[in-house]
């Protein structure tokens, strides 16, 4: 039944409470087996899995929020393939979990969602259900490459009065000897093609930086246009393309500036030096089930948002890092972003060395991912967490070592991470948080 009616939330919790296995046979194109390095790739896995591929354990899975890539090249056969994802049900493992130590939680919540690297809410929240969806919430493809593949592409904007320098840095694996040569393109908000530059790629790593000159700003909504530049990157071998990232970028500058006054400190954002009065909304998940969001849907919130004069809105920590489409539509519409980790209302065993290796995964991957995004403003370590420690009475003998966790993590290891990274935008603790731990 229709889980959004009556009290069918209830007649339906079999359904997380279940594994399930998805499974497809497929035949692969000759020209991709042809290849010499062929990956399978999981952008999203919901959450607890294990990926076969013709009866041969790939590995296994326990974050909603990072992209898996297997090594497939010598597993993939001519003819006809099986790949089998195993799901087991997460609320029977947060429940054994949660059993080990319980831990503070949200009240409204199926317990021991804090153990398990899903979105918290999809567990219950005080505005929404308990429905913990299970399965395959995002892409999963086979890439294939022949000499090499870009990594990473860093992205750092260099401001003066009459130019804007773009540099750029590309980590690139290559998988044999053969020369490869680099190509960069900057293309204007008009579509005129600004910079165009080959260049041999002798390393690793490939750095460049170009200068753009009488340079188009970005603005939020309401305080100037949103012209965006595409900037493609491609690898070549002799004249074949053998990988390409794209991306649109703002050419602006962000700044968090914290000035003593005669409350205290100011917090406000300038935006290219002019500060900006922050109006919007907390934007939690647009749908319990984020595979029936469509493009239509998501641009109609964030065109509303514009069109009701906001200029700013704060990722949840309880909900899930966005899809790329969310931060397209926002840089579009001149929409900033705080962004929180996704962490909210509740205890993480932040002291287990497994559980922060995880999540080191998790928040390097989607950092990279959203950092070249004009709308992102701040990167937040989480929701109501240190308010739970100052004034819910978390504050017990037996929950000290969690405390310590916490303070390490969001005030000195998890800052560390972002800046490794991510050296452009400012970070905060948490939300609310004075900055200055539990006080």
């Amino acid at each position: 039944p229709d889980p959004f009616v009556g009290d069918n939330e209830k007649r339906v919790k079999w359904v997380a409470e279940s594994d399930w296995e998805y499974t497809l046979t497929f035949i692969p194109d000759s020209e991709l087996l042809e290849q010499a390095k062929i990956f399978l790739v999981c952008d999203g896995l919901d959450t607890i899995a294990q990926v076969t591929l013709n009866d041969y354990i790939l590995g296994n899975t326990n974050d909603m929020f990072i992209q898996y890539e297997w090594d497939v090249k010598n597993i993939l056969i001519d003819g006809e393939n099986i790949i089998k994802i195993l799901f087991h049900s997460p609320t029977l493992n947060a429940a054994k979990l949660m059993a080990s130590r319980p831990l503070p939680e949200v009240t409204q919540a199926i317990p021991g969602g804090n153990y398990i690297r899903k979105a918290p809410c999809q567990f219950g929240w005080d505005w929404g259900p308990q429905l913990p969806p299970i399965g395959i919430w995002k892409d999963i493809r086979l890439e294939g490459y022949n000499t090499a593949k870009i990594r990473e592409i860093l992205i750092n904007q260099v401001h003066n009065r009459k130019h804007v320098n773009l540099k750029f840095s590309a980590e690139i694996t290559q998988f044999d000897s053969h020369p490869m040569k680099i190509k960069f393109q900057i293309i204007s908000p008009e579509g005129n093609i600004l910079i165009e530059d080959f260049s041999s790629v002798n390393t690793n790593t490939v750095k460049k930086s170009f200068e753009i000159t009488n340079p188009q700003l970005w603005y939020p909504n309401g305080y100037g246009k949103q012209p965006l530049y595409k900037i493609i990157i491609s690898l070549h071998d002799e004249n074949h393309i053998e990988d390409s990232k794209e991306y649109s970028i703002g050419l602006r500058t962000v700044e968090l500036v914290q000035e003593k006054d005669e409350w205290g400190k100011s917090f406000r954002f300038t935006v290219n030096g002019i500060p900006i009065f922050a109006k919007g909304a907390n934007w939690i998940p647009a749908d319990s089930f984020p595979t029936r969001i469509t493009r239509n849907s998501l641009e109609e919130l964030i065109r509303s948002a514009a069109s009701t004069h906001q200029n700013m809105l704060r990722v949840w920590g309880g909900g899930f890092y966005e899809s790329d489409l969310f931060y397209e539509l926002c840089d579009q519409y001149g929409i900033l972003i705080w962004q929180d980790m996704i962490f909210s209302c509740a205890v993480y065993p932040l002291n287990d060395h497994a559980f922060l290796e995880i999540l080191k995964e998790e928040i390097k991957q989607n950092v990279r991912r959203l950092r070249h995004h004009a709308c992102l403003t701040l990167w937040c370590g989480n929701n109501e967490m240190e308010w739970g420690w100052e004034g819910w009475g978390w504050q017990k003998p037996e929950l000290k070592d969690m405390q310590n966790a916490y303070d390490a993590f969001f005030h000195n290891l998890l800052p560390d991470w972002v800046n490794e990274v991510d050296k452009n935008h400012p970070y905060w603790p948490s939300s609310p948080s004075s900055n200055t731990p539990f006080n």
